[in-house]
């Protein structure tokens, strides 16, 4: 009888403490740059607004690109910490490639260091999913969440918020409390159109009624009230011109070097003998582009401390692009439209931070916050103790809290 009643008081405690688990959905716009909530076409987001928590804007990380801020996100690290520094880099030692095109290497966890929220999250007991984030996907299952979807490019919008639903429907003991969500629309035009184009202020009226029908559907499954909704986007997004480009091989034709990137970054590794050489004609010539040594690269990016780094950086004006010898003859199809990539301070490169929820305080806007704080901020509503390595801080973050 005596140890019936200690197992019954422990199945008490843990149902307790289980019943008590919150609930977030962080939900990713990528490419939605802060001020497209400021066009008078997003009747939803105004709403979320009055009830909930509202940033100026969210700076990303440098480089300002996908996939290094959408880990940036979950980890609360620079790129320069989690190890995913672009979305198209080589491992120096091995020459292995990384890029968003290889499922293969988007599913390799030896790229991705650090401890994504989903993985500290299931440490203690709490459920996690996502339909599409990157590094959710890879091939060690500690470091995955307990139900994810591999990505699917053209998968219908309404199929992914009903797969949440459907996740949110399981029985509680199966249920993720934690779930990202991830919808590309407004990159996709905003590469394709540029940010102030017809074609992009018709995604957002689209993306402001996905907003609509996901709390629609919260409310269907009475859980409208319980689940505290983050609305991020990892980026902003810039007008670009084929005639704002660089060709930064004309300056080093003559030496032997690898150089990787395009368009807002390039990075350049010499061979020993040319590295002052190659940085000095750089310097010689910068004019819409800054070259740095990735030893003097500025402490504000936060971009020097990986061994994947190459030893000269080049960042272009925000607006201008670096190109190839190997673009020359296509250059038209190129940069005519909008891009992303550029220095992370720069007000055109930031996204948008909406909150509203149990947790989060109702009617309140702040000014810019910085996406390594979202880790901890999750923590924090999750009561769990953040990993000891991060750069985010929740001091930064934390008033944004009932």
């Amino acid at each position: 009888m005596k140890k019936f009643l200690c197992f019954a008081l422990f199945l008490f405690s843990v149902l307790t403490i289980n019943a008590q688990q919150p609930y977030v959905l962080l939900v990713s716009f990528d490419g939605f740059r802060w001020d497209y909530l400021n066009r008078n076409i997003t009747p939803t987001f105004d709403s979320i607004k009055q009830i909930g928590v509202k940033a100026l804007s969210l700076q990303p990380s440098f480089p300002s690109k996908t996939f290094p801020n959408h880990y940036t996100i979950v980890t609360g690290m620079y790129p320069e910490h989690h190890g995913i520094i672009s979305n198209f880099f080589k491992n120096r030692v091995t020459g292995d490639i990384y890029k968003l095109s290889s499922k293969e290497a988007v599913q390799n966890s030896q790229w991705y260091d650090g401890e994504a929220f989903w993985q500290t999250a299931e440490k203690n007991n709490i459920k996690t999913a996502s339909y599409f984030w990157p590094g959710s996907e890879v091939d060690l299952n500690y470091r995955h969440p307990s139900y994810f979807e591999e990505y699917e490019h053209e998968r219908d919008y309404s199929m992914r918020i009903d797969g949440v639903i459907n996740w949110l429907r399981l029985p509680y003991d199966q249920r993720p409390h934690f779930i990202t969500l991830y919808f590309d629309a407004a990159d996709t035009y905003g590469h394709r159109y540029g940010p102030n184009s017809n074609e992009l202020n018709e995604t957002i009226k689209k993306l402001d009624k996905i907003v609509s029908e996901i709390s629609g559907k919260l409310k269907s499954i009475e859980m409208q009230d319980s689940v505290n909704l983050i609305i991020v986007s990892d980026h902003g997004m810039t007008e670009t011109s084929p005639d704002k480009t660089i060709n930064i091989e004309e300056f080093i034709n003559e030496y032997v070097y690898e150089l990787d990137g395009d368009g807002p970054v390039v990075m350049i590794q010499p061979e020993t003998k040319f590295k002052d050489s190659v940085y000095s004609i750089l310097k010689r010539n910068e004019n819409h582009y800054k070259v740095y040594k990735k030893n003097e690269m500025p402490g504000y990016y936060h971009f020097s401390e990986h061994p994947f780094i190459y030893d000269i950086i080049v960042i272009a004006d925000v607006g201008w692009s670096l190109i190839k010898n190997s673009m020359l003859e296509k250059i038209n199809n190129y940069f005519r439209g909008g891009n992303h990539g550029y220095d992370n301070h720069h007000l055109d490169m930031h996204g948008i931070f909406v909150a509203t929820g149990p947790a989060i305080k109702s009617n309140y806007t702040t000014g810019t916050i910085r996406n390594i704080d979202i880790y901890p901020l999750l923590c924090r509503i999750f009561s769990i103790t953040p990993r000891s390595t991060i750069d985010g801080e929740i001091e930064k973050i934390e008033f944004i809290l009932k």
